[in-house]
Formats: structure tokens, sequence, C-alpha cells
């Protein structure tokens, strides 16, 4: 059989990162590697370009340019290649634009761009109300080259078989992370807690995202670890920065998962894998977003009882819906693996997740009690600057503090509030308004979609996209660079309207 270039590339890709991180090869490797994966995108062509860069989203690696600046991302030149190739291949330097819009019928114009601009145009104009400016533009530049290759996507998968096959690479990454979460759950029975921070704080993480990270997440702090006194159990954060965009990641590829895999078995074994992850990263917010999760499936089953909704939709939803059992029991088995000897340590307390679980609600927690008073800090912060805030980027004056430490975690704690307090409330209005876009185009989505693979993806999307969008209310996670560039995939699937052009073909086809 056949192995395709972009197999190859991507086999080749992984063992390389493999090999970095593990430090059999320098990181000096990293640049030459870069200017080898750049011509691969550039011959490539751009459906093989964009199916590669989705599956490496958590592998890309920082490249040491120089000793002072070794973070700056492979994805971040990458995702120019793709775009600025969809430009020339696609629009041919845009001047058959009003031949593409003709062709496709799209309309570029449309609602969701209207938040969009809103938000980037508020954005821009914080940047006069920053304190740091360069922080600021830097920022926007963050986002707007993370947006790069959601547009190429939205605009490919009008196609049926782009979409589907680009939902069936998703799975990939999504699985990779689950796969070494659970290496790095085994790994905590091996090692006590320094080498611990030695092979994962010094060793990969640094090879993967500089020494920058490398020391905030060894000497200033991290998310890596569940405390009770002398007790800790490992929140599981996998190739990611923290625990916390780590289930993002999980939650916005489950639905590929779900797609992909046909037998009961298969689905409740990989499924199960990601729920598991998504529960031994610790994260209690994201916990009290599953509650809300199947809260918001039961009232979506009514809703499409109430509405008449055929039954094949009410089946499909209802039994991708029934799998949020599955992540209730999997509490089950969660519980013996935090309350097991890891680090080579003894646990007295065989209580610890209970106790973490319990603490969700425990307003007076220490954590718990840091939020509010940050929040309580933002309001005011937004009650003094209503319009522009603080400047995109600049949170940590809200606080107080250094801008620097903002990559070190001073957030908001919740992404609305902070985009209330950087950019001020008609960006915040802005979001709420794209959120309920999001939502419906979520419901009609799945409602209007065709096919197996795009059906079960869209109804598997319409319970893990609130449930993120829940999580989000307590923490701005988000914004790491994995879970917004996944995100960005996600966005452009959801909106690029393939099941109405399927629906324009049927019709002219009668």
């Amino acid at each position: 059989m056949k192995i395709s270039k972009l197999n190859i590339a991507f086999a080749l890709h992984l063992i390389f990162f493999g090999l970095v991180v593990s430090d059999v090869l320098p990181r000096s490797l990293v640049l030459y590697e870069t200017i080898a994966l750049a011509l691969y995108l550039i011959i490539a062509p751009l459906e093989d370009g964009l199916i590669f860069f989705v599956r490496c989203i958590p592998l890309f690696i920082a490249i040491p340019l120089t000793a002072t600046f070794d973070n700056f991302n492979q994805w971040r030149i990458f995702s120019g290649i793709l775009f600025l190739k969809f430009l020339i291949f696609n629009f041919k330097f845009l001047n058959d634009l009003k031949a593409q819009i003709s062709k496709y019928k799209v309309n570029l114009y449309g609602k969701v761009s209207v938040p969009f601009i809103i938000l980037l145009a508020l954005a821009c104009l914080s940047v006069f109300a920053a304190d740091d400016k360069i922080i600021a533009i830097k920022r926007i530049i963050y986002f707007l080259n993370a947006s790069l290759t959601g547009v190429v996507i939205w605009y490919l998968s009008k196609t049926k078989e782009f979409s589907e096959r680009l939902i069936k690479n998703i799975a990939i990454p999504t699985l990779i992370v689950a796969l070494v979460g659970v290496v790095q759950v085994i790994s905590t029975y091996l090692m006590d807690i320094y080498q611990f921070m030695r092979v994962w704080g010094e060793g990969i993480q640094l090879r993967q995202f500089g020494e920058q990270w490398s020391y905030i997440a060894t000497h200033v702090g991290n998310t890596w670890f569940a405390y009770y006194g002398d007790q800790l159990s490992l929140r599981v954060f996998s190739l990611f920065p923290d625990s916390h965009s780590f289930p993002i990641f999980l939650l916005l590829g489950l639905p590929a998962v779900f797609a992909i895999f046909r037998s009961v078995r298969a689905k409740a074994l990989s499924v199960g894998l990601l729920f598991l992850m998504v529960i031994l990263s610790g994260t209690r917010g994201m916990w009290l977003a599953g509650a809300g999760a199947i809260l918001w499936s039961l009232l979506i089953l009514l809703f499409l009882k109430y509405k008449k909704t055929p039954q094949d939709r009410k089946r499909v939803f209802s039994g991708i819906a029934a799998y949020l059992g599955l992540f209730i029991l999997l509490f089950g088995v969660a519980y013996p693996i935090a309350a097991s000897p890891q680090f080579l340590l003894s646990k007295p307390d065989a209580l610890l997740l209970q106790r973490r679980l319990r603490s969700v609600l425990d307003l007076g927690e220490t954590s718990n009690a840091a939020r509010i008073a940050i929040w309580k800090a933002s309001w005011e912060s937004i009650r003094q600057k209503p319009l522009l805030g603080v400047g995109i980027g600049n949170f940590p004056v809200v606080l107080g503090q250094d801008i620097k430490l903002a990559r070190a975690g001073s957030s908001a704690h919740n992404l609305y509030v902070q985009i209330a307090a950087e950019t001020g409330m008609f960006a915040f209005l802005a979001l709420l308004y794209l959120i309920w876009l999001i939502i419906r185009k979520l419901y009609h989505n799945f409602i209007e979609t065709k096919g197996t693979i795009k059906e079960v993806y869209a109804g598997a999307l319409l319970i893990t996209i609130p449930w993120v969008l829940a999580y989000l209310m307590t923490d701005v996670a988000i914004f790491d660079e994995r879970a917004l560039l996944l995100f960005t995939v996600t966005f452009g699937l959801l909106f690029s309207n393939s099941h109405e052009l399927e629906k324009r073909r049927d019709e002219g086809n009668r």
C-alpha cells in the first residue's frame, strides 16, 4: 500500500518531536526542521497542508532563534504560509473574489463577522488605553495569527469531502495528547516530585516552549499539582503548559472521536479515555461545567421534542448525550488513581479527590476566594474604564501586577470578565452576541447536516462547545496556543455552511 506524502511528513515530524523533547536530538535542529516543513507546506496541496497542520497542533515546537528569543513557535510561520497560499491559489491575489463569491454564494459579511469586526476594532482602540502598548499590539497580532488557518478551513470545508476528512484528522492529535496524559500518570509512580519536575519542567516543557516558560513553570508557578497539606496529586497536563488548556483541547476534539468510531466498544474506550483525562486534569471548573453540560443536554432533548424534530435526530443526540453518564462513572476510576501513592510518597488521607470535589462550591477555599477577589477587582476596573478597558493583554494592571506576569497566569479567571476589563463593555456585549450566534449555529448544523460523520460531529459539538463556554466562566485557558488553534479550526468547520450548499445542490437536482 502506497503511503501518502502527508503521512510520511507527519510521521517524520512526530518522530522528530519525540527525539527533541526527550533530548536525543538538540533543539538547534528545530530551525532546520521548520524550514523543511515550510517547504513541504508550500509544495503540498493546500488541503494536505491544512490536515498536516491540524494533526500537529499539540506537536509544534518553539524555535530557538537566539539565546534570549527561543519561544517563537513553528505554527506561527506555518499558519501564515497556509493563509498566503490560500489567497494566491484560491483568490488569485483577490482579483477573482467576486467570481468566488458568486460561485459559492457566500456572504462574507454575514452576521458572524459583525461581532468579530467589533471585537477587533475595540481591541485595536484599546491599545491607546494600554499601559504597555507593545504587549497590546503583540496580543492582537497573536490572535490574528491564530485565526488564519480558521479562515482557510472555513472556506475549504464547504465541500463535504474535505470537511469529513478534516473531522477524522482532528481525532488524531486529540487521542495523541490523551495517550501522553496516560504516560504522564504512569511516570508519577516511577519518580519522585523532583525528578518529575526535572523531566517535565526543565526538560520536556523547556524543549517544547522555551526557557522563559520553563523558568515560570519551575520557579514561579504552575497548575500541575493538587495540594492538600503534605499530600499532592498530579493534575494531568500532557503536552500542554497547564492543566486548564489540556481538557479544553480534549473537549474540542471529542466530537471528532465520537464521529470516527462506529463500534460501541471502540467509542466507549476512546471517549472514556478522554473523559478520564478531563477528570484527572483536576480542573474543578471543568467538572462543574460537566454537570452543566448534563443539564444542557436534557434541555436540548426537551427542545427537540417540543420542535417535533425527526426521530432519527433525537436518537442520535440522545445516544451521544448518554455518554455523559460515563463521565460521571469515571470519577470512580479517577478516585483510586488520585488516592494512590504518586511521586513515591504515601497518602495517609485517601480522600484527596473527594475533598477537591467538595471544594468546588466552597467559597472559603483558597483558590475560590482568590478568584472572587480577582473578579471584584476586575469589575471595579470595568466601572472605572468601561469603554476601552485597560488595554488588550494588559490585565495584570487591574491587579496592580507586572504585565509580564500575564504569561505566568495573571488573569481574570473568567474569559468574559477579562474581555470586559481589557477592551471594555462594548466588547463584552459583542462577545455575548457572538456566543448567541455560535449556540444557534450549533443547533441548526445538527438539525440540517447530512452524513453520519458530520451529523454525529455536529451533535457532539452541541454538547462540548457549551461545556467549554461554561468552563470559561472560571478561566481564560482558551487563549493558550494549542486550545486556541483547535478552537479556530472548530469555528471554521462550524460556520462553513457546507450543509446549506448540499441542500441547495439537492434542490437544484430535483
